[in-house]
Formats: C-alpha cells, sequence, structure tokens
C-alpha cells in the first residue's frame, strides 16, 4: 500500500458518509495514472497553486483599484481567506478538505482585472455575456498550459462552476463545492467591511445594527459567528437527512443585510463610482483595440480567434490580464512618447 492509498483509508475512516472521498472522484476529463503521493484532489489543488492564471491573481483587485496601502486585499489575498474559512467549516462538518481547498484556491481565477468593474464591462460586450465563474472554468480546461489545460477532476471544476451567487437554487454537486460558495461570501462581505473601514471610506457605526446584534461588532467576531453557525447547521441537515451546508435563517438573513449595506454603499455606491468608470474606460478601449488588431496578440490567443471567433479570442486575452498590466497595455497603446528630444 502506497501513501496515497494509506490517506484514502484515511479518509473512510474520518470522514462523514456524506463527504466526497478521493477514491470515488467521478475523475478527469483524460485519464491518468493516479500519483504515489497525492489523492487526486491534492493533486488539482497543487496544479492550481503552481498555474500563471494562480499567480495572477496577486496583482488583480477585489473592490479597490490601485491602492497604495498594502494592507487591502488583493484578489489573492481573498482566495487564501476562502481557504482557510472553507478548511475550518468542512473540518468542523467532517469533509475533505483537500477537495475544499482546491476548489476554493481556483474559485477566482477567471476574474477580470479592476475586481467585478472589469466583469461587468466584458459582460456588456461580449454577446454571450461574461460570468467569473464560468471564466474560471475556461481558464482551468481551455486556456492553462498553452490550451491543454489542468485535466482538473469533475468534483472540482462543479464546486468552481457553482461557488457564485448569493441567493441562487444551483449549488454544487458535493457538500465540499457547497462549503466554499459560503466561505466565499463569508470571506468578501467582511474582508470588504475591514478594509472599507481602513480606507475611511465606512465607519463601524455605519454597519447595519440588526447584523451588528447578531453577529458581532468585529471582523473575527462576524466570521467566527457565521463559521460556527454554518457547522452545526449542517451537521443538523445531514441528522435530518438534507445534505446542504446552510447557515441558520436568522444568521442567514444577517449576513444578506450585510451583503446588500456593501451592494448601496460601496459596490455599487457613489464613492467608488468615479474611479470604476475610469477602470472600464481603460478596459474597454484595450479591448477595443485588440478587437480591431488581433494579430497584435500572442499567436497562441490567435489560435482562439481562429477557432472560435474574434470575441472569444479577445476575451480569453482581455480576461487574463492583471490591473497592473492592463493599464501598462493601455498606456503603451494610447499614450504618446517622445520620440524627439
Amino acid at each position: 500500500m502506497n501513501v496515497r492509498e494509506k490517506i484514502e483509508k484515511k479518509e473512510e475512516l474520518i470522514l462523514i458518509p456524506q463527504a466526497a472521498l478521493s477514491v470515488k472522484t467521478v475523475g478527469r476529463n483524460v485519464k491518468e495514472k493516479k500519483d504515489d503521493i497525492r489523492t487526486d484532489y491534492m493533486v488539482d489543488r497543487d496544479r492550481i497553486i503552481h498555474s500563471k492564471s494562480f499567480r495572477r491573481l496577486k496583482h488583480k483587485t477585489q473592490v479597490y483599484i490601485k491602492t497604495p496601502g498594502d494592507h487591502y486585499r488583493t484578489r489573492l489575498t481573498h482566495t487564501l481567506e476562502v481557504n482557510q474559512i472553507g478548511k475550518t467549516i468542512g473540518k468542523g462538518i467532517g469533509l475533505n478538505e483537500d477537495l475544499i481547498e482546491a476548489i476554493a484556491m481556483g474559485h477566482d481565477i477567471g476574474h477580470v482585472a479592476f475586481a467585478h468593474s472589469g466583469e461587468e464591462l466584458l459582460d456588456k460586450l461580449l454577446p454571450e455575456g461574461f460570468k467569473h465563474n464560468e471564466n474560471s472554468i475556461r481558464v482551468l480546461t481551455k486556456i492553462e498550459k498553452q490550451g491543454r489545460g489542468l485535466n482538473l477532476t469533475e468534483e472540482v471544476l462543479n464546486g468552481i462552476l457553482y461557488h457564485s451567487g448569493f441567493s441562487s437554487k444551483s449549488k454544487a454537486s458535493t457538500l465540499e463545492g457547497q462549503v466554499v460558495r459560503y466561505s466565499d461570501k463569508i470571506a468578501y462581505v467582511n474582508h470588504d467591511i475591514d478594509d472599507s473601514i481602513r480606507a475611511g471610506l465606512l465607519e463601524p457605526k455605519d454597519i447595519p445594527e440588526i447584523s451588528v446584534k447578531l453577529l458581532g461588532d468585529s471582523n473575527s467576531d462576524r466570521i467566527n459567528t457565521l463559521v460556527k453557525d454554518c457547522i452545526y447547521t449542517t451537521i443538523e441537515n445531514i441528522k435530518n437527512g438534507v445534505k446542504q451546508v446552510a447557515l441558520s435563517d436568522e444568521v442567514f438573513n444577517a449576513l444578506y443585510i450585510l451583503r446588500n449595506f456593501m451592494f448601496e454603499k460601496i459596490y455599487k455606491g457613489d464613492i467608488l463610482k468615479s474611479e470604476r468608470n475610469k477602470a472600464k474606460f481603460v478596459l474597454e478601449q484595450v479591448f477595443n483595440h485588440f478587437f480591431k488588431y488581433p494579430d497584435k496578440m500572442p499567436q497562441f490567443y490567435l489560435s482562439i480567434v481562429e477557432k472560435e471567433g474574434l470575441y472569444r479570442g479577445v476575451a480569453d486575452y482581455i480576461s487574463g490580464m492583471s490591473d497592473d498590466y492592463c493599464l501598462i497595455m493601455f498606456h503603451n497603446i494610447y499614450v504618446p512618447k517622445f520620440v524627439i528630444y
């Protein structure tokens, strides 16, 4: 018995019956020889972490565009927070932490530059629209490794696809995927409040009183309350024969109020409106340039244009850009340079 088989046996002993056992994975699109040390979900986690798209997350912003401070979240630090919250919830319930980690590490890999402003812009420009969760699947299956993709397991891809949406009825097929969906919301609502207070755009007294009363008056208190509630509510669901990760109605409502408050004041509010519009302008001009001159893109994206059309090829190129790279592109394309001294 090799190390992987020992880990798989250990999973069978310690995880609840409703957990996704590595040995029972649906598998990959292209069959591979099993690793001697790592389970399939551990392999998936490592492939995502070592991918180019994952590394670019460090230069993709979460909410605040081009902040000079070192302490504001980026798409990468958000991913790490989602992962840690998800693993805590998963351990408390008795689920497969390796699957949770793989889904968490890949869930936002398809996000565009300039946070949700970039996603909104591409959604408007593309005939078929644009959703970052769907793009994450595309990046992992058709863009990485020069089009070969990472050949991830079905459970990881499913969890990534269904991580998004606050009240959508569609949910991941595994409890682990459902955990990531909740940990994503717990993470972003709370760390965006924390960043907004740091930036001086919110004060603690602005936070809705009902949410403070139910969840707590600090970032750590709120996360602690939400994590515990998610664990205990899900355990109760499973006891009653319901295979579903959830928050209690009262706590979910408090989180939903917080989320709506952040959309009104920060995400869609007037405070950052002008910066969001600038970001959209930059991204749109860069998109228009490559749409008009696709031959200026790398050969790989030209091959996508030939196979899947101009919109798809340009969208794949643009969506992979970090904030910094997109700004550099804009500068190089549109800002005049001194050629005579």
